[in-house]
């Protein structure tokens, strides 16, 4: 059973990668890089803080660096337990492939799914009713993690598990913040 998912998730991952082309590599490469999204976290920012104002902003802060914390480290503890090779140095199938990045640590599961998730997670329970579009934060993960695929560094079982990740530590976080928060900003 394991080795038929396995099976279908390298298939998946070589149809979905090889819809890529030269000519966007380099919209990819720039859509996966941390700092390029940092225009987003600004405006997330600036809308939080006009909901909550400093103390409370940078008390959500805290708790978003603690999600990101627990969520990075647990996608350690998985790869480093699992040590599936990333499809970029997967001898079976790196030779076909496009592979526009090469990174030397595990695949299983995606960090950048993970911590995406949990964070768009937090961030929508928190803020849902308050912030009009706000379901839109969603497709920074989608974006986000399939850049992982195009890019050859993750198959969809990776991506797919990270989100399952970062949603349910997002979810647990904006329940233990709510409680905390009921506790030093009654409203």
């Amino acid at each position: 059973m394991l080795e038929k998912i396995l099976t279908l998730d390298t298939e998946l991952f070589i149809y979905l990668n090889s819809l890529g082309s030269e000519t966007y590599d380099g919209l990819w490469l720039f859509i996966t890089k941390q700092i390029n999204w940092i225009p987003l976290f600004l405006l997330l920012g600036y809308l939080i803080f006009k909901k909550l104002g400093t103390k409370q902003t940078l008390y959500l802060l805290l708790f978003v660096a603690i999600l990101l914390i627990i969520t990075d480290q647990t996608t350690n503890l998985f790869k480093n337990g699992f040590q599936r090779l990333r499809p970029c140095n997967n001898p079976g199938i790196n030779t076909f492939i496009r592979v526009v990045k090469k990174s030397n640590s595990f695949s299983f599961f995606s960090g950048h799914a993970a911590n995406t998730m949990a964070v768009a997670t937090f961030i929508y329970f928190n803020f849902k009713g308050q912030i009009k579009y706000l379901g839109f934060l969603f497709l920074w993960p989608l974006i986000f993690a399939y850049s992982r695929i195009y890019l050859g560094l993750h198959y969809p079982v990776d991506i797919l598990t990270g989100y399952l990740c970062g949603f349910v530590f997002g979810f647990l976080m904006f329940k233990i913040y709510k409680v905390v928060q009921r506790k030093y900003f009654p409203q």
